[in-house]
């Protein structure tokens, strides 16, 4: 939903003969159509100052006011029975192999409809019943997060001062965090770091970029494990590794360098790497949390956690090294 009310839309010529609920969950991006007629029933859409239904046609021209947000009961993630792969246990934390096209939790206003599903919180909450609360509900264990198209290690939490401990680490930059990635193009560099800030995008919202001030730092050191010229292109293979977690952190940096990650269309990747004679596609990004290194929340022991590439980036970098 918006953050500023009232909301005032204009509706244009070319939308008469529209129901309102229908033109307004067109107009309030990624809100539904069912959040946008219980706003109409809780009287807060007005047309032309008046409170309107939601079947109502329009005729072009009509000022819409929204006045608010919907009144919703309290967000609580769902026990789910959906597989883990499991990578370490124990009375105070789990890490989870998370497979990519899962998502770590679900949105907040996301709880009755399909987003709050198949996420990873789900299925934790099936294997291991209680959780840490520190992060709410939505988000019960959670201490980082991956993106949805991102696959690896993530580290859980059984308990609050196990969270509080972890996170106090992933704070203080003291969590050793290791990905690999497959990139577009040739990197010109053996190896380097990226420091520049990131924003979200005022535009496109869901995502991030470097190109304004006043963003969070962010740190990305690259290496180079290897250059692939292929009949589909030219791709680098990157390890590496962040010393902070911003959202899209990986995915950004490498796309504002011109090496978009394989696959990230949202960040510049081509839907298809064509070479001269062939093309190939990637239906996830290729990017992959292989290493976790943190101490153990109690013991303090060094905990180190890897995590080999899944076999559908395995089998895409075997045909592309052909």
């Amino acid at each position: 939903m918006p953050e500023a009310f009232p909301l005032l839309i204009t509706a244009p010529s070319d939308h008469v003969g529209k129901r309102l609920d229908q033109f307004l969950a067109s107009q309030l991006g990624s809100v539904s159509r069912a959040r946008v007629q219980q706003l109409i029933t809780e009287e807060k859409v007005l047309v032309n100052g008046t409170v309107a239904k939601a079947s109502l046609k329009l005729r072009g021209g009509e000022r819409i006011t929204v006045l608010g947000e919907t009144h919703r009961p309290p967000l609580k993630a769902m026990a789910e029975d959906i597989p883990l792969d499991i990578i370490y246990e124990d009375d105070d934390l789990a890490v989870i192999n998370k497979p990519a096209g899962m998502m770590v939790h679900a949105g907040a206003g996301a709880t009755e409809d399909a987003r709050n599903r198949g996420t990873l919180v789900n299925a934790l909450l099936h294997h291991f019943g209680r959780l840490s609360v520190v992060a709410g509900e939505l988000r019960p264990g959670i201490v980082h997060r991956l993106d949805k198209e991102t696959s690896g290690l993530i580290v859980v939490a059984k308990h609050d001062e196990a969270h509080r401990k972890l996170s106090a680490q992933f704070a203080a930059r003291a969590v050793k965090k290791k990905y690999v990635t497959l990139v577009h193009g040739w990197m010109k560099n053996n190896s380097g770091t990226i420091s520049q800030s990131i924003s979200r995008d005022p535009v496109q919202r869901m995502r991030m970029t470097t190109r304004l001030e006043g963003g969070r730092s962010a740190v990305t050191h690259y290496s180079v494990a290897r250059r692939v010229d292929s009949k589909f292109g030219k791709f680098t293979l990157l390890d590496i590794k962040i010393d902070t977690g911003r959202t899209h952190q990986i995915r950004v940096h490498l796309s504002a360098m011109q090496h978009p990650v394989v696959g990230d269309t949202i960040y510049g990747a081509p839907k298809q790497a064509r070479g001269k004679s062939a093309a190939i596609s990637l239906s996830r990004n290729f990017l992959h949390s292989a290493g976790l290194e943190f101490r153990h929340p109690r013991t303090l022991e060094m905990i180190s956690l890897k995590s080999e590439l899944p076999q559908e980036l395995q089998e895409f970098l075997r045909k592309v090294e052909d």
